[in-house]
């Protein structure tokens, strides 16, 4: 019996379940759901760049594997930091969801076809300057809360659109999702927001399997849900990702693609909330060099002018005493 850690959240624990199911018809091991709140879940109302810390929705799953109360942490890569914990190891990276973001609203509308004075929501910087750079008479506002309690806010007419994870509409609401968001019973529809309108963050869509890094049978397991175009792919963005600062000064988007079966595609993007400009950049490289594809995309953003973003970021913050830094892009959760 596989003992699955996951988040609370109704998104968090669908995606879990999902995971376990696929875990048990390719293994035939049994599984059930511990759920666990984390420090992120404990305090919804607060901003996610209030916290000092990097595991603000893992920390407490981490510990429950490390503790040996559960084999398996399932997590939203986009959410697990950077920095590895002794003693565990992401030992699998199951096929990727939709990565892209989605609009939702409630007339069927597409970006370019929301009102002038239209009102989005959004709990991200990096999905925000990109919608402004698209559309900047938009009114971009703050959102937090769960996948429903924001789907709510579009269709009690509080906001004419929210932006979330199109992987997270469709993991929780499948297969309704596809058209509209009729599991919720609530008047919405959903439209893709393709990579050319907003590149999605860094891992987006994709799950993280980690377990003890000694657990030599969870390990077997794991590696037969292991999806190696996926995994390559998320390497390449969070290696663009931590070569920027890991999102610790400036929003990133990345988005990984096989364009031949050896050859990965990497598009990447660093906003800069200070003048409001988005700096895009691609590069394609061996799959079986991940990391140096990310790495070598972030050395060409920083020199066309990524190097000027992130110093004019850095003095302002600086000049602010680290007022509103966070450990990585403020409120890239979807659940």
């Amino acid at each position: 019996m596989l003992r699955i850690a996951t988040r609370r959240s109704a998104l968090a624990r669908a995606q879990a379940f999902q995971t376990g199911q696929l875990l048990q018809v390719r293994t035939g091991e049994p599984f059930e759901l511990v759920p666990l709140a984390t420090t992120g879940d404990l305090h919804p109302d607060r901003a996610v760049g209030d916290f000092d810390t990097k595991g603000l929705f893992v920390d407490a799953i981490r510990a429950a594997v490390l503790d040996g109360d559960c084999d398996v942490a399932v997590h939203s890569f986009k959410d697990l930091p950077s920095d590895p914990v002794d003693g565990l190891v992401v030992a699998a990276v199951p096929p990727r969801e939709d990565p892209r973001d989605v609009l939702v609203s409630r007339d069927g509308a597409v970006l370019s076809t929301l009102a002038d004075t239209a009102t989005v929501g959004t709990s991200s910087q990096r999905r925000r300057l990109q919608l402004l750079r698209a559309r900047p008479g938009l009114s971009v506002l703050p959102l937090r809360g769960n996948l429903d309690t924001r789907l709510r806010r579009v269709a009690d007419g509080e906001l004419d659109a929210v932006v979330v994870a199109f992987a997270g509409l469709r993991r929780l609401y499948r297969p309704e999702a596809e058209g509209g968001v009729g599991a919720l019973g609530l008047p919405l529809t959903a439209a893709p927001l393709e990579p050319g309108e907003c590149l999605p963050a860094a891992a987006q869509g994709a799950l993280a399997l980690e377990c003890r890094a000694d657990d030599d049978r969870v390990r077997g397991l794991l590696a037969a849900v292991d999806d190696p175009a996926t995994h390559a792919a998320v390497r390449a963005e969070r290696a663009f990702l931590e070569a920027l600062g890991g999102g610790c000064l400036a929003p990133v988007g990345a988005l990984a693609t096989l364009v031949e079966p050896q050859v990965l595609e990497l598009a990447g993007a660093l906003a800069d909330p200070i003048h409001r400009r988005v700096l895009r950049q691609s590069h394609r490289g061996p799959r079986a060099a991940p990391e140096a594809v990310g790495r070598e995309l972030a050395a060409r953003v920083v020199d066309a002018g990524g190097a000027a973003i992130l110093e004019s970021i850095a003095t302002v913050r600086r000049r602010r005493g680290g007022a509103g830094a966070s450990t990585r892009e403020a409120g890239e959760v979807a659940h």
